[in-house]
């Protein structure tokens, strides 16, 4: 078998119906969904499956909703195959299904987790008052100048560094639309708010990082069975005893996903496998390190091709 490296989508990656095929292919998968109605204490699964589209976007049911699907096709996966990655990451809310999967964290604790974790984001800056948008075609070195001319006193700053020539930044919404404009009249470039009920990832979330850190105090963390990278230091977590330092710390952080990728492909995949709703992560390894074959797994058909690269 391929040396393989687990990552695992953040927030963007959610549609209606994820997670049917799973649940109507396997009991290990109808087990997760279950367990998180019950932690959760709603019907996740009929939110997946379902909707309605408006309250699958709510961040509080958006962040559960794809760690759910995520963990519940790694459970399907490890059923039917034996896989030890090499490694895991994850982008933003990812990072908990990368710890799940290398036992830093219980299901239960890091569904309840990011459930809280989107409430706490959500409710730190009032609806409107910020926004994110995606910058094309600027280098990290001047995406950190733009948020220093556009943000006029206000808070913006870079958030995701997702690739090379892609980068995200986050804040105030009048400094998010100053830099769109900024870049906009900038031949070859690109700028595009992006549709997001939060600015994710920057300053204006240091009050839902304080919220997160008591509700991680309580919870039990395990050993890490493999490596896992951290979105704050895109560098190998050294023991569970960073678990919570490193996920509370994330939430007004910005994600280093470029730099984490560097890092996997460092140890050396054969194969990358995204595992939950959507591609996306699969198109950024492609544009990071092209070298490296990856496929997603968020369903039966998915699950299917990916065994045969395996």
């Amino acid at each position: 078998m391929k040396k393989v490296a687990l990552v695992f989508p953040g927030q963007g990656s959610q549609y209606v119906g994820m997670g049917k095929d799973l649940f109507d292919r396997s009991p290990a998968a109808k087990d997760v969904f279950g367990e998180a109605n019950e932690v959760l204490g709603y019907d996740l699964a009929s939110l997946c499956f379902q909707g309605p589209e408006e309250d699958l976007k709510l961040t509080a049911n958006t962040q559960p909703a794809i760690l759910t699907v995520a963990v519940a096709a790694l459970r399907i996966m490890q059923a039917e195959r034996e896989i030890t990655p090499l490694a895991a990451a994850g982008h933003s809310l990812g990072e908990y299904g990368a710890l799940v999967a290398a036992g830093g964290l219980r299901f239960r604790d890091a569904v309840r987790l990011v459930r809280l974790r989107g409430k706490f984001m959500q409710e730190a800056v009032p609806v409107g008052a910020g926004a994110m948008a995606a910058i094309m075609g600027l280098s990290p070195g001047e995406v950190q100048a733009l948020c220093q001319e556009a943000a006029q006193g206000e808070v913006l700053s870079p958030a995701n560094f997702n690739s090379p020539g892609q980068i995200a930044v986050s804040g105030h919404a009048s400094a998010v639309k100053r830099a769109v404009e900024i870049v906009s009249k900038q031949a070859g470039k690109k700028a595009v708010l992006l549709p997001v009920s939060a600015p994710f990832h920057c300053p204006l979330m240091k009050p839902a990082a304080d919220r997160l850190r008591e509700a991680l105090a309580p919870v039990e963390t395990g050993d890490l069975k493999f490596p896992v990278i951290s979105n704050v230091e895109a560098d190998l977590y050294p023991g569970k005893e960073r678990i919570k330092d490193l996920l509370f710390r994330q939430v007004d952080h910005p994600v280093r996903w470029e730099e984490s990728m560097q890092k996997m492909a460092s140890l050396g995949p054969e194969l990358v496998l995204e595992v939950g709703p959507g591609k996306v992560l699969s198109g950024l390894l492609r544009r990071i390190r092209k070298e490296i074959p990856a496929a997603n797994v968020e369903d039966g058909v998915t699950w299917e091709k990916a065994k045969g690269l395996l």
